[in-house]
Formats: structure tokens, sequence, C-alpha cells
């Protein structure tokens, strides 16, 4: 009897014991490095280390050496170093400290309706910016708000933040971050100091590619480089990640042009030629044929949309009338793609236009 007592108390230690072995394990583990996106260990620490935005950075050193800082609006392509720029900016403003209690970012992943902007942002804005900071530098009596890719938010919710940026004006700085300016309604933009963040030039993204290359020991040719540039279209963001997804697929090996291209799922030149060709022969079957063979290799319809513009605009085979029409064809394509039509049908309604075109005048 008392064995059979016993039993249950004996077989319910084991699996404590069990639990107190894997917590002190996953306590071992979690002192481990974690593995982190070469796009986040290498955004820029502090403004200067931000490449390519002269102007953006000469007005926020002013600002870190004790003028104050206006509302803020940067707009330009994904990539450019908008959102890294501001964060950079606070960090020296505030210190590691002082960062998380005076700066509220919301981006297109969180909820930003009208009601946000009326109750959390509103709450934000009104707290008093007190305290300073551990390492005696000083810290300015304002607290920053980023509203990342604001040109997503409806229109009732940017009217609604009107009157909280200029209520709160004493203790708040607005920072507004978007990719196309033209969404962002006129009295908050009014409000703000714009700043267009250029794409970044070959020649700084080059540099920065093989300066991370040089820190992670990535082997890769200046030819591979060169090509990253060229298919990243001045997104470093978009460079550096092909770059790691083509260390990984490498597997220590040298990263050569080629392994570039099929990260960037880029087109080869003989796959487009051959839907060209096809289109030149006048007959429908062999059209389809090569539509379909396209698509079943995996590539976008997009993606050859941006490839094809350059070969008929560059190509010499084409008449200006001819380029006009395929041009304008491409835009539609383009538009419809993104509203989510078929890829096949866009693609064949493109390809039908392309060999009307050039069998006109045969």
């Amino acid at each position: 009897m008392q064995a059979f007592l016993k039993g249950p108390a004996s077989i319910s230690n084991k699996p404590t014991a069990n639990k107190e072995r894997s917590a002190a394990g996953s306590s071992g583990e979690g002192k481990k490095l974690k593995p982190v996106p070469w796009v986040e260990k290498y955004r820029p620490k502090n403004v200067d280390e931000v490449a390519f935005q002269d102007e953006v950075v000469a007005v926020l050193k002013k600002s870190l050496e004790g003028a104050d800082l206006p509302n803020l609006l940067f707009y330009g392509p994904p990539g450019t170093g908008k959102t890294s720029t501001i964060l950079a900016a606070a960090r020296e403003l505030f210190g590691p400290e002082l960062f998380r209690q005076r700066v509220l970012e919301l981006n297109a992943s969180d909820e930003r309706g009208i009601q946000v902007i009326r109750e959390k942002v509103k709450a934000f804005a009104q707290l008093t910016a007190s305290g300073s900071r551990a390492d005696g530098k000083v810290c300015p009596p304002f607290k920053i708000v980023i509203l990342d890719e604001a040109d997503s938010m409806t229109s009732a919710a940017q009217a609604a933040l009107r009157r909280t940026m200029e209520k709160e004006s004493k203790t708040t700085r607005f920072c507004l971050i978007c990719n196309y300016i033209s969404r962002i309604i006129e009295p908050l933009t009014s409000r703000c100091s714009k700043f267009r963040f250029k794409p970044l030039s070959d020649k700084i993204q080059h540099q920065r590619l093989l300066d991370v290359s040089e820190k992670e020991n990535v082997k890769i040719t200046s030819e591979a480089v060169s090509y990253l540039v060229k298919v990243s279209d001045g997104d470093l963001r978009r460079a550096i990640t092909y770059l790691q997804s083509a260390t990984r697929l490498m597997g220590g090996k040298e990263i050569t042009e080629k392994t570039v291209a099929e990260i960037a799922g880029v087109i080869p030149r003989e796959t487009i030629d051959g839907l060209l060709s096809a289109c030149w022969s006048g007959s429908f079957e062999k059209l389809e044929t090569a539509a379909k063979n396209l698509l079943n290799e995996g590539y976008a319809v997009a993606q050859l949309i941006n490839q094809l513009h350059d070969i008929v605009v560059e190509s010499e085979d084409f008449s200006d009338k001819q380029k006009s029409v395929i041009t304008e064809k491409l835009a539609e394509v383009d538009k419809c793609l993104a509203d989510g039509a078929d890829e096949y049908l866009q693609l064949i309604s493109l390809c039908a236009l392309v060999m009307q075109q050039l069998t006109r005048n045969t």
C-alpha cells in the first residue's frame, strides 16, 4: 500500500526534474547570440553613418547640437534610409535609456485608424518629457512620434493628426515617413519640413556591399557586386538581403553574377529572346507555349515587364510608334497586376499586342 502511494509521488518528481534540466538548458541557449538579418545588423547606429542624404543629415546634426527639431516629413523610394535616419537621430538625442520612453513608432502593421490617432498618439503626445540622460549629455525637452508608411493611413486619421500636431508642439515632434508624398493631405505637409530621400548612387551602394562582404567574410566577384547594385535599383535594403541570401545559398563558395541573378529572380536574356522570337513568328500557338514555359519556370510577370521595357526602349528592331504602343501596354499590364489580375492572361494579352505590332509591317 505504501509502495502504491509512493509511486505517483516518485513519478511526479521525474517530470519536474526534467523541467528543471530543460529550463537550465534553455537559459544556456538563451545566452547564445541570435542570428540577425544583415539589414538590421548594419543599420546606421548614428546620423554620420547615413549614406548619400546630405541635406537631411545636416539638419539633424544641427538639431543634435542643440537647435530645435521641426516636424519632419521624409519621402522617397524604399530602401534609401528614411526609417534608419530618424531612428539613429532619436538614439543620439535620447540615448539608449530614454529611447523607449521618448519615442513612439507606429508603422503600417499597427492599427492606425482615427481611433488610435485620437487615443494612443494623443495620450503619448500629452505626456510631459522629463528626466536626464545617464551619461550627462543634454536631453531635449520633447518626445518623437514616428509614423512609418504614413501614406497608407486613411485621410480621416491624417486629418485627426492635424490638431494634435499643433496642440502638442511644445512637448512632441512628429516624423512622417512615406513613399508617395501625394498621398499625404496638404494640411499635414504644410506643417512639416519636407526631405526627399534620393535613390542611392551606384558608387555608394557598391562601397556598402563591399564593407558588408568584408565584415561577414563573404567571397564575391566584383562583377557580382556590380550586378547586385544593378538589380536592386537604388534600394540598399534589397541589395543587402540578396547578398545574405546568396551567401546562404553558396555556403562559403564564391558568389558569382549567375548566383545573384538566380536569387533576384532575373529572367535570363535567352528566355526573353525566345518569347520575342515567338512574337516575331506570328504563330499564336508558339506564343502561348513560350508564355506557359516562362510561367512554369516560376518567373514573375512583373519582373518580365521591367526587363522587357528596357529591351524595347533600347532596341533598334522597333520603330518609335511600335515602342510607344508597347510601352503603353506595359503600363496597363503593370497596373492590372498591381490590382490582382491573373498573370497568364496579362502575359498573353501583352505578347499578343507585341506580335500584332511586329507582324503588321511584314
